[in-house]
């Protein structure tokens, strides 16, 4: 009742004048950072930081400050999916999985599903995260400090088995496309002994290792481009979409449908988001995996499912609030964004760490009670948005492709800064075309590509520390999930050969 208590008079607080008015701004600022390509929640939270100043020395502390910039936050997050369902392109890395039945539900003439979808499927896990973040903050933030290098690689293992085991792809094309992408993650200076490795031609510009949203535009932008061309699949269908309370009732039909995957990307990206070093992207990929793994016909994924929408959003919007657990418990970022956050925080003078939530309440239960007010603000004005999203659809093929280009160049020179990368991104985009015309499967490189920067450096460590595999199966919370992982990965193998048995027979 003491937390009740305290999440009430934090509520009251964030819902102030001044407060309320912060997070609207702030939400709506996040909402267009995230569906910008190239930009996102970690460069909006960033650029805007001093910005804070100028509210503190009107607010005169740091709570106001906080959540305007946790507002951005969550606005990032809302907001990426809106141009990876309307354009095909990621706002940013945590919508990357969004794309994958997002974009082939516009192109069915069904993007007013996907987008509330996404809408309400990000508002439940967000909630959900709340309500546990609220309720057991201290004893998740003691579970997260258990996961040291083998639980966190064990993890990782698991979200490759969750694409190569029960996937419903070619599985020896599934295999190729991870490996090819663990080698493209691989490009750049050995993270052990600092050698350069696969730096192709001796080309400098490769020394920072292939940027992830150089290939997630490339393949997601420029490549969907050249896809929609070759197939000439853009028909009326996209740009027939007319929003009245017919379609919405509809669309909200259509969401009861997607109740599994939106669960399994809520507590899934909580649980992932509050691993230092994690962060929303691999949770929203992990979910999308599961979701489809656990469904009666994988198959349909990738085809325009709404679960496969509901997942992935439900998972980085849950991951957002997840990630900011180790943070204000700790003192560890939980992800890009919450290490802006955390800096923010040292900058006005506080202390994250375990005796914040006792020395300060009168700043984090305002917070917390902000992450409630910025949630429902994102929903109302993210739905209340769906009608300009669907505009885009509606401009002709021979306008949206240059604008799909144009995005795809600035978004990621705006990135990087760095023209490499931009070459980089156009010659992706032509390697995710082939990969496409030669029916191999990009969404399990893509994953490759996420976690392999993650995968890599636990592994080795561990090894470096034990001195064993045995490792992996003998430690109590490691065992079971590297178990799991062995299972699923072989999983479609040893079906292979049972159905060449009974061919045979």
């Amino acid at each position: 009742m003491e937390v009740l208590g305290h999440l009430f008079e934090g509520i009251l607080i964030a819902l102030e004048p001044v407060n309320l008015g912060l997070a609207i701004i702030g939400v709506i600022i996040g909402l267009f950072v995230g569906a910008m390509p190239g930009l996102g929640s970690v460069n909006g939270v960033a650029i805007l930081l001093p910005f804070t100043f100028v509210i503190q020395g009107f607010t005169g502390g740091a709570t106001s400050p906080m959540i305007f910039l946790a507002s951005i936050y969550y606005g990032a997050m809302y907001g990426g999916a809106i141009s990876s369902i309307t354009l095909g392109i990621p706002g940013a890395s945590t919508a990357v999985a969004t794309t994958f039945d997002g974009r082939p539900l516009a192109m069915k003439g069904q993007a007013h599903v996907a987008l509330m979808a996404a809408a309400l499927a990000s508002f439940i896990g967000a909630t959900i995260s709340n309500i546990l973040f609220t309720g057991f903050a201290p004893l998740l933030a003691s579970v997260a400090l258990n996961f040291g290098n083998p639980e966190i690689f064990a993890l990782m293992l698991l979200a490759f088995a969750t694409f190569a085991g029960l996937g419903g792809d070619d599985f020896p094309k599934t295999i190729f496309s991870i490996c090819f992408g663990l080698a493209l993650s691989a490009v750049g200076f050995d993270i052990i002994s600092g050698e350069p490795r696969l730096i192709f031609f001796d080309i400098q510009g490769f020394s920072h290792g292939i940027r992830f949203l150089v290939l997630a535009i490339g393949i997601y932008g420029i490549g969907e481009m050249l896809w929609t061309i070759n197939t000439s699949r853009y028909g009326s269908s996209m740009s027939n979409v007319e929003v009245n309370f017919a379609s919405i009732v509809y669309a909200l039909k259509q969401f009861k449908g997607a109740w599994k995957g939106t669960l399994i990307g809520s507590f899934i990206g909580f649980f992932v988001g509050i691993l230092p070093a994690a962060g929303a992207t691999p949770g929203s990929l992990m979910a999308y995996g599961v979701t489809k793994m656990t469904s009666r016909d994988p198959s349909k994924y990738g085809k325009g499912v709404v679960d496969g929408v509901a997942a992935p959003e439900a998972a980085n919007n849950s991951a957002s609030t997840g990630a900011m657990l180790p943070m204000m418990t700790l003192g560890i970022p939980g992800s890009p964004t919450t290490a802006v956050l955390l800096a923010g925080m040292v900058i006005w003078g506080l202390q994250p760490g375990p005796l914040l939530f006792t020395n300060q309440p009168d700043f984090v239960w305002p917070l917390i009670g902000s992450f409630y007010i910025s949630n429902f603000v994102a929903v109302a004005v993210n739905i209340m948005f769906i009608p300009i999203f669907l505009w885009m659809l509606r401009m002709p093929f021979t306008i949206l492709a240059p604008t799909i280009f144009v995005l795809s160049l600035v978004g990621t020179y705006a990135a990087y800064l760095d023209m490499f990368d931009v070459w980089l991104m156009v010659l992706v985009g032509f390697g995710g075309f082939f990969m496409r015309i030669l029916d191999y499967p990009v969404a399990p490189a893509v994953l490759a590509i996420v976690l392999g920067p993650i995968a890599e450096p636990t592994l080795r460590q561990t090894l470096l520390q034990y001195e064993t595999f045995t490792i992996f199966f003998t430690r109590p919370i490691a065992g079971p999930i590297t178990i799991c992982a062995v299972i699923l990965i072989f999983l479609p193998a040893i079906q292979l050969i049972l159905r060449k048995m009974r061919s045979k027979a």
